[in-house]
């Protein structure tokens, strides 16, 4: 049975110290982070194209096309949920990066059922990777870029879609998204993720890399950085763009969102504040 958590991370901090009740939680803690580690995918490296080949984007981030050379690594099969999420918060006392969190979950409260992808800010994000990897004597972190992009396209293979056949098939190989018009935006703003691995994996066993949710990676962001990336394992600008308002890093995002469907391709790149969550925003970690 699935355990929902106080949304009260200083109070839950309390009760634990009071009551004891922090050894139960703990030992939930230790299976899940078993359960984590034993969800990684081991991907053999080796040379692909990254970036968008013609016709696969409309974003003149994604191009041009270059060489990349990755060592070999793992990568998990499923999104990180939210009740994992919240269950790392309630052992480690972690509060999220975004002050407009509880705001955004007390408007839309059934987006963050335990089942569903996190909502996490890039953050978040790696700091549940990092602890995940001091846990298990790992060293997780989030994927870096190339090898997200390397591990949705099944080690670099010309797939526009992270699905089991290369293909988008709405409902058949990931979720279908809502009808883009004025006059649905309601239907847009009332959709919802799906639980991680409804729909069959990619060729390497791994799920929802198209559809479902975009995905923090661990580079900062630079639109012009697939014009000078090193060819052997990039790791991304040393310095990259950063938001006008807050001064912050722009992390970079990988993947569509179960808000549209025609979007999610392989080479889908967007850009995000590392502070800043959204619904459409998740992430899954490497090493």
């Amino acid at each position: 049975m699935r355990i929902k958590l106080f949304r009260s991370l200083p109070f839950f901090a309390l009760l634990t110290v009071t009551t004891g009740c922090n050894y139960y939680y703990e030992s939930k803690a230790d299976d899940m982070v078993q359960r984590q580690m034993d969800a990684m995918v081991f991907v053999k490296g080796g040379e692909f194209m990254m970036g968008n080949p013609g016709g696969w984007s409309v974003r003149h981030d994604t191009r041009p096309p270059h060489k990349v050379v990755l060592d070999d690594f793992h990568i998990q099969k499923y999104e990180v949920t939210q009740g994992d999420f919240e269950l790392f918060q309630a052992v480690t006392g972690y509060e999220h990066t975004d002050e407009r969190y509880e705001n955004m979950r007390d408007e839309k409260p059934e987006r963050y059922e335990p089942e569903l992808p996190a909502v996490a800010s890039w953050q978040d994000a790696s700091a549940f990777c990092r602890w995940l990897g001091k846990q298990s004597g790992t060293p997780v972190q989030l994927p870096t870029e190339a090898q997200w992009e390397f591990a949705a396209r099944a080690r670099g293979q010309m797939l526009r879609y992270a699905t089991e056949n290369g293909e988008a098939k709405a409902d058949v190989t990931m979720a279908a998204g809502p009808a883009r018009s004025a006059h649905n935006m309601r239907e847009i703003r009332n959709k919802l993720p799906l639980a991680p691995g409804s729909f069959p994996p990619n060729p390497l066993g791994l799920y929802d890399m198209s559809g479902n949710v975009s995905e923090w990676v661990r580079d900062k962001y630079k639109k012009d950085y697939y014009e000078n990336s090193p060819v052997q394992d990039p790791q991304g600008p040393d310095e990259g763009q950063k938001d006008i308002f807050f001064g912050e890093n722009y992390r970079v995002l990988r993947g569509g969102s179960y808000q549209e469907f025609i979007g999610n391709t392989t080479v889908t790149r967007r850009k995000g504040a590392e502070t800043l969550g959204s619904e459409i925003r998740g992430f899954r970690c490497a090493y």
